[in-house]
């Protein structure tokens, strides 16, 4: 038997997958399943073992170069098929790479992580830059490119990234005349929002100078630029104090040597009653390291921490952790609705770019679908503060100050 079948036969119980060979033979994996879509995947010469090494890299890759095709379903099809199968919580390891390919991939990781100020800017170009046409093809009009709230699965985007606003801000009880930090700002959708909604003066940061461009033009638009304000300028090197800080999809790219930096210089940041909410990619497991693919080719530089190793930033250094919650789905349908929207633009990506690189987008989206769905990663929402009398004893402030922000909007 071929070590692609072996590797099938492990992988593949539940859904039929249907492989065609380089001379035309075929065979099948698994039996139908109601939930899962049945999927045929054509492979070239030297495609099998490819994807035997390294199942992730090698199907990224031989889908991107074309050795791979999908001649029934799509890549998002292929990926929860078999991740539906290898479930995190389950434990199934039939999906890991060799041990020499996890040993490289370890390397590779520490190697990238080092993320020192010199290598951040580079490092959040090489995504953040890229054709502000392809962001607007995929993304919500806000351009919020982080995970969305969705009080339910049915609700479009847009109003899920509207809602994830509300649910950051109220966390936040941003009080009038009060300075508020946005590390990470994006193209400044937050913090416009947290303008219109508190008064609250804003300052956002940035890395990536197609962000800022965007942001800045956007505050001149809405004649709120003596207000929010955007800085190209590293957080390490921010200078002042906020009453409110928060951080949104920033924190992936700090890398695990900085997070002490990170914690320190935020903590310096903040007044004596001071709030932070870092919103951020984690795992539900301990910690582990980048995968090749989104090393190489989407987050050179980017590393998802798990719980443990966030904590271990910020402990000793006097500030209370005052509230965490987990979102475990709701990235995986603000990642499906982005996907769908790509899909839909196929042309224009390929026009802007390439087929190789449409490819090497929807294989990016659909692993991070499959990583939330069914694998173990999740968006964690820590909240932090300086002092122990800064918010309120319970919850409830949140809830109250969420049903304000999104009255009428639903």
């Amino acid at each position: 038997m071929a070590l692609i079948d072996r590797f099938f036969d492990r992988a593949v119980k539940r859904g039929e997958l249907t492989l065609i060979r380089p001379d035309g033979s075929t065979r099948s994996f698994g039996s139908p399943d109601a939930v899962l879509k049945p999927v045929t995947i054509r492979l070239s010469k030297g495609a099998e073992g490819r994807i035997v090494r390294d199942p992730a890299l090698g199907a990224a890759e031989t889908y991107m170069d074309g050795s791979l095709t999908i001649e029934q379903g799509d890549i998002l099809d292929l990926l929860d098929l078999v991740t539906s199968n290898n479930a995190w919580e389950k434990s199934n390891a039939a999906l890991n790479p060799s041990a020499l390919s996890l040993a490289a991939g370890k390397v590779a990781h520490w190697l990238g992580r080092k993320n020192m100020a010199r290598k951040s800017k580079q490092n959040v170009a090489h995504h953040y830059d890229l054709s502000a046409r392809l962001y607007d093809l995929f993304l919500d009009a806000d351009r919020q490119y982080s995970c969305a709230y969705y009080t339910d699965p049915a609700n479009s985007l847009e109003q899920a990234q509207a809602d994830k606003k509300a649910h950051i801000v109220a966390k936040l009880a941003i009080q009038p005349g009060m300075r508020v930090l946005d590390i990470g700002c994006g193209w400044g959708g937050m913090a416009l929002y947290i303008h219109a909604k508190t008064g609250a003066e804003v300052l956002g940061i940035t890395l990536s100078e197609e962000q800022l461009k965007i942001a800045r033009e956007r505050a001149e638009a809405a004649g709120v630029a003596g207000k929010v304000k955007f800085e190209l300028i590293d957080y390490r090197a921010l200078t002042g104090q906020f009453d409110r800080i928060v951080s949104v999809g920033m924190f992936e790219h700090v890398g695990t040597p900085q997070y002490r930096t990170f914690f320190t210089k935020c903590r310096e940041l903040m007044t004596p009653e001071g709030v932070m909410l870092l919103h951020t990619i984690g795992r539900a497991g301990g910690p582990g390291y980048t995968d090749a693919f989104t090393l190489k080719y989407i987050f050179p530089g980017g590393y998802i921490p798990a719980l443990s190793e966030i904590a271990q930033g910020y402990e000793g250094l006097r500030y209370f952790l005052t509230d965490v919650e987990v979102l475990r789905m709701h990235y995986g349908h603000t990642l499906k609705a982005w996907y769908d929207r790509t899909v839909a633009a196929h042309d224009a990506i390929v026009d802007l770019y390439d087929e190789r690189f449409y490819r090497m987008w929807t294989f990016y989206l659909a692993g991070c679908y499959v990583s939330f769905m069914n694998g173990g990663l999740v968006n964690y929402q820590l909240q932090f503060s300086r002092s122990r009398t800064a918010l309120p004893l319970t919850r409830d402030y949140m809830a109250e100050a969420e049903a304000k922000l999104t009255a009428g909007s639903q």
